[in-house]
C-alpha cells in the first residue's frame, strides 16, 4: 500500500482507503455487524488507514461499527463522516449552527471519541456554497476541538469550484472515474493550488467498472441501483455515475478489450491513482472478498499512455453526452 497526503489536513493516508456505504452488506440488504468488523480488519491488514462513512450510513450503524473497531485496533486510523443529509427536507436552511453541531455530536457518540479527524457537509444544497455563516459554525467547532478538520462531499464540480475558495476546507470529495472526466479538466489543478486534498468516491460507477454486472442482473429493491436510476431519492449521478446502464454496459464492454480482461476492477482504480493529484480512492465493499480487487491496484504498474487514451475515447463516444453538461 502507497499512502498520500490528504491536503492541509497534514494526513498521510492509504491511497486506496474504505468507503462504507455498503459496509456490513450489500445494498438493500440487512446490516451484519459481524460482517463489518471483519471487512475493517481485512482492511487494516491490508494497509488502509482512512475509513469514509456518514451518519446516514445504515442509520448510524456504520459509525458504530467503526467505533467498535477503534476502540480494539492498535493502529492509527484516521476516520471521515459527513453529516447533513439526514435532514428532513434536505434544504439549506438546516444547515445551521444547532443542527450541524447536534449532527457532530451524535456522530461522537456513536463513534466513541472525542474529536471527528475530518467532518464533510454531504451533498449540500447549491446555496450553501455561498452562506458564509456555515463555514463560520465548522471554523468555530475546529476551535473547540470537536472537528480537526473539515471538508465538503459535492455533487458538481461547480459546487467543488465555490467549496475551496474558504480558506479552512481541507478536502472534496468528488465522484471521479472512467465514466465521470469533468473533474480533472480544471478543478483537480485549482484544488492542489489551494492545498485541498481530493478523496474520490464512486471510483467503480456503482459496480458498472467491475465488468461484472451483465443486463440482465437482478437488483434487490432496497438497492438504489433499483430506485434511484433516474434520481428521484438522490442525485442520480450517484447512481452509475448518471450513465445509463445498457449505454455503460456497451462502453464497458469496450474497456474490457482495451485491458484484455473481463475483470475491471484493478484498472478503473489504477486509473484513478494515476492522476497525482487524487489523496486516496474510497472504494465500498460489502464482503471481505472484494477487498483484494480493490488494493491490488495500488500495486499495480501505471496504465500506459495508450491506455489512457483509448479510456478517454471511450468516454468521448459512449458517456460525454450524458454526463459531462450536469456533474
Amino acid at each position: 500500500m502507497k499512502y498520500r497526503l490528504l491536503g492541509k489536513t497534514g494526513f498521510r493516508i492509504s491511497e486506496v482507503s474504505l468507503g462504507t456505504w455498503q459496509l456490513g452488506g450489500k445494498w438493500g440488504d440487512a446490516f451484519n455487524p459481524e460482517t463489518a468488523q471483519k471487512i475493517l480488519e481485512k482492511s487494516v491488514e491490508s494497509g488502509i488507514n482512512f475509513f469514509d462513512t456518514a451518519d446516514l450510513y445504515n442509520s448510524g450503524a456504520s459509525e458504530i461499527q467503526i467505533g467498535k473497531f477503534l476502540k480494539k485496533t492498535p493502529e492509527k486510523i484516521y476516520v471521515a463522516t459527513k453529516c447533513g443529509r439526514k435532514l428532513s427536507p434536505h434544504i439549506a436552511q438546516g444547515y445551521n449552527r444547532v443542527n450541524i453541531t447536534k449532527f457532530i455530536d451524535e456522530s461522537l457518540a456513536r463513534m466513541q471519541v472525542d474529536a471527528i479527524d475530518l467532518i464533510q457537509l454531504h451533498c449540500p444544497p447549491p446555496e450553501v456554497y455561498d452562506d458564509d455563516e456555515v463555514f463560520e459554525v465548522l471554523d468555530d467547532l475546529k476551535k473547540t476541538g470537536k472537528i480537526l478538520h473539515y471538508g465538503i462531499s459535492v455533487e458538481k464540480v461547480e459546487e467543488a469550484f465555490k467549496a475551496i475558495k474558504y480558506p479552512g476546507v481541507a478536502s472534496i470529495q468528488i465522484i471521479y472515474n472512467m465514466f465521470r472526466l469533468k473533474p480533472d479538466e480544471k478543478f483537480f489543478e485549482a484544488a492542489y493550488k489551494n492545498n485541498v486534498g481530493i478523496i474520490v468516491r464512486v471510483p467503480l460507477a456503482s459496480g458498472l467498472l467491475t465488468g461484472k454486472l451483465k443486463k440482465d442482473t437482478e437488483y434487490s429493491s432496497g438497492d438504489h441501483r433499483f430506485f434511484n436510476r433516474e434520481g428521484k431519492f438522490f442525485d442520480k449521478g450517484e447512481t452509475f455515475s448518471g450513465v445509463p446502464y445498457e449505454t455503460g454496459l456497451a462502453a464497458v464492454e469496450v474497456l474490457k478489450k482495451i485491458f484484455n480482461d473481463s475483470e475491471l476492477t484493478k484498472y478503473a482504480i489504477r486509473w484513478i491513482l494515476d492522476n497525482k493529484y487524487a489523496s486516496c480512492v474510497i472504494p465500498g465493499i460489502s464482503s471481505v472478498e472484494q477487498l483484494n480487487s480493490n488494493i491490488a491496484a495500488s500495486d499495480a504498474q501505471p496504465l500506459s499512455a495508450a491506455q489512457h487514451d483509448a479510456v478517454r475515447q471511450v468516454y468521448e463516444k459512449y458517456i460525454k453526452e450524458f454526463v459531462h453538461h450536469l456533474w
